[in-house]
């Protein structure tokens, strides 16, 4: 890396972290207030529950993370979710080993990542495009595959793990970890990761650098792919179905986590943390305002000003550079 842009990194480095603790001590009040506010919020049971609602919409925000980060986005991820829920659950019912169930459903997931990169690098479709017509043809191939029924899962096996926890923490949240951990190396210690937001910050400037621009692009939204297909699984697992039309509306929440997390919906801004963060606080918002018999609509509201206000502030930061 050349002088200049060492000494870039540190300020962005310095906005992560204090961005991130912004987050995390806003979650901690809305923990603090709902706790003293309700009867139940702070019982092991509803925790656990917040916790497993909001790590499958962490780890899609993580993918879609990657992807933002780039300059694009990915509207494909909770059709991802729904059709790796149909994979998965039929697999295990034609007899399949649970592993090789779940490897052939992550490799779906990267294989729709690698047709986006392709759209986009090689037949120059917008990234809105060709992850919008993804998430309307798997629906539709996912219900063809199904004749629009639910697949029950026949496994106890499987299906037990997502109830589970471990040292009194839900599986579903270790799960989080599991990715988050490599993900946090990957985007932020290693060069693949600068070149993610160096293709964010100016594609052209990137390739004429020597970055390997469309190599890159691919890379962003394989890691996408996979993540919402490792997310079907984990939502297979909880639930005991496969079915399509799950995860409707998903792609939003992921977008949400990842823009209220901090990303830049202009690119070339992101963390691993903040997008984690977000999800929980979007989970903890939802739980508190059905323990508070809120109306389920104002919880959209309320998600809808928080993109409008940091997505705001993101665009003033950007013009006082």
């Amino acid at each position: 890396m050349s002088t200049e842009a060492i000494a870039a990194e540190k300020p962005k480095r310095n906005y992560n972290v204090l961005f991130g603790l912004t987050l995390l001590a806003l979650l901690v009040v809305l923990w603090i207030l709902l706790s003293v506010s309700t009867t139940s919020f702070a019982s092991a049971n509803n925790i656990s529950n917040l916790l497993r609602q909001g790590s499958m919409i962490a780890i899609m925000a993580v993918g879609q993370t990657f992807v933002i980060i780039t300059g694009g986005i990915d509207l494909s991820v909770g059709a991802v979710v729904g059709f790796a829920t149909v994979i998965v659950a039929m697999m295990i019912n034609a007899g399949f080993p649970i592993w090789i169930a779940i490897l052939v459903t992550l490799l779906a997931g990267v294989a729709i990542g690698i047709f986006h990169g392709f759209g986009i690098v090689k037949m120059g479709l917008p990234p809105f495009i060709i992850t919008l017509a993804t998430l309307t043809s798997l629906r539709g191939i996912g219900l063809l595959m199904t004749n629009g029924n639910s697949i029950n899962i026949k496994s106890d096996t499987f299906t037990a793990f997502s109830r589970n926890s471990f040292i009194g923490v839900p599986n579903l949240f270790w799960m989080v970890i599991l990715v988050g951990i490599p993900a946090y190396i990957f985007l932020h210690h290693s060069r693949w990761g600068r070149y993610l937001f160096s293709v964010g910050s100016n594609a052209e400037a990137s390739r004429l650098s020597g970055v390997n621009v469309q190599r890159t692009i691919y890379m962003a939204y394989t890691l996408s792919g996979l993540c919402a297909a490792f997310v079907g699984v984990l939502l297979a697992a909880r639930i005991g179905i496969g079915n399509p039309t799950q995860a409707e509306g998903w792609e939003l929440q992921a977008i949400a986590s990842s823009v209220i997390g901090g990303t830049s919906l202009f690119g070339a801004v992101g963390s691993v943390h903040g997008p984690l963060l977000g999800a929980f606080i979007l989970a903890t918002i939802n739980n508190g305002a059905n323990l508070l018999n809120v109306n389920s609509f104002w919880q959209r509201i309320i998600t809808g000003a928080l993109i409008i206000i940091i997505v705001y502030f993101d665009g003033l930061r950007r013009r006082g550079k």
